[in-house]
């Protein structure tokens, strides 16, 4: 059995359709106009499987990713997944690599589950085997659970933080999660200010959106909070609750206000660099109002000289480039 061009596309993330959130949770306002790009993602994700030759591997030689994309694995889900693979068999294989550090071994890419479920069933699990560095991996990885596994908001930014961990840059985020950069800042935000070991209390909580979310890192954010945050989610009795419950106790729990939480802006942070590596620069942008760079590196005060000595001639060309307009 073999299919054509595995992998097409993927490491150009200039051809990967880009999207905000997945829809595991209510889409609203601008998360509607994704659904489109999912249906695209969608597609680019089946092309992760074409032209390689399909094996059936031993489940006990293969590993998980070395990076988690799930918070929790939805019981009732699996179970559904195992009793169709029980019936009809395993319609479509995984993406393994072979293991950087375990020789006769191999390494998930995508398809955990249906790994679990060969395991558990007592059967070989039919898998596409294909060399790849560990930056191809993550993207592969966050671009097939984008179109296909239903990924909460914050499972998506717990991805995301699990990246910036491991060294990525907002690039390679970006594309594994066909995200633009702006999301990947608002998932970040959010991972930022409320703990890895919260995040992991109040687990998936798949019909809670950004929206809320941002909310409630601005809650959990603040000092005063630190020791109500702690003993509301170390209750044992927060654990019998669903993970949106646990959300929504927590959330009502922190805004004893009751009015919406004033949200803060969100700083989108970007690098620069010239091509001698004289000047290399570091700015971010919080909306219409506030934006700051610094540089540093062996020219960077030269420049930086020059740029203050220009500033009325550069202004001068963003209003005619942009019709005179002010804003």
């Amino acid at each position: 059995m073999a299919r054509k061009n595995l992998l097409a596309g993927l490491v150009d993330a200039a051809e990967i359709p880009q999207a905000d959130t997945a829809p595991a949770y209510p889409m609203r306002g601008a998360s509607k106009s994704m659904v489109r790009s999912l249906d695209e993602l969608s597609k680019q994700a089946d092309k992760f499987l074409e032209g390689e030759a399909v094996v059936e591997l031993d489940p006990d030689t293969v590993d998980g990713s070395f990076v988690l994309d799930r918070l929790t694995d939805d019981s009732e889900q699996f179970e559904e997944l195992k009793a169709a693979i029980a019936e009809r068999g395993q319609d479509t294989p995984i993406l393994v690599r072979p293991h950087p550090s375990a020789s006769g071994r191999y390494q998930i890419v995508f398809g955990h589950r249906r790994v679990r479920v060969a395991r558990e069933l007592g059967r070989k699990v039919k898998a596409v085997v294909k060399a790849i560095d560990d930056r191809t991996h993550v993207i592969a990885q966050g671009q097939e659970n984008s179109a296909r596994a239903n990924l909460s908001f914050i499972e998506r930014a717990s991805f995301a933080s699990r990246l910036e961990a491991l060294g990525y840059d907002r690039g390679v985020i970006a594309s594994a999660l066909a995200a633009d950069k702006t999301a990947v800042s608002k998932m970040m935000s959010v991972t930022e200010r409320v703990p890895l070991v919260v995040i992991e209390q109040i687990g998936a909580a798949p019909s809670t959106g950004r929206d809320r979310w941002l909310e409630l890192s601005l809650l959990v954010g603040k000092a005063a909070n630190a020791e109500k945050v702690n003993d509301i989610a170390g209750d044992p009795s927060f654990q019998s609750l669903s993970s949106d419950e646990r959300f929504n106790t927590l959330f009502k729990a922190l805004d004893t206000s009751g009015r919406p939480v004033k949200k803060m802006s969100l700083k989108s942070k970007e690098s620069w660099q010239t091509s001698d590596k004289a000047v290399s620069a570091q700015y971010s942008n919080s909306g219409s109002k506030a934006f700051e760079l610094s540089m540093k590196s062996k020219n960077a005060g030269r420049f930086g000289q020059y740029l203050a000595e220009n500033l009325d001639r550069l202004y001068s060309e963003f209003l005619a480039a942009n019709d005179g307009k002010e804003d």
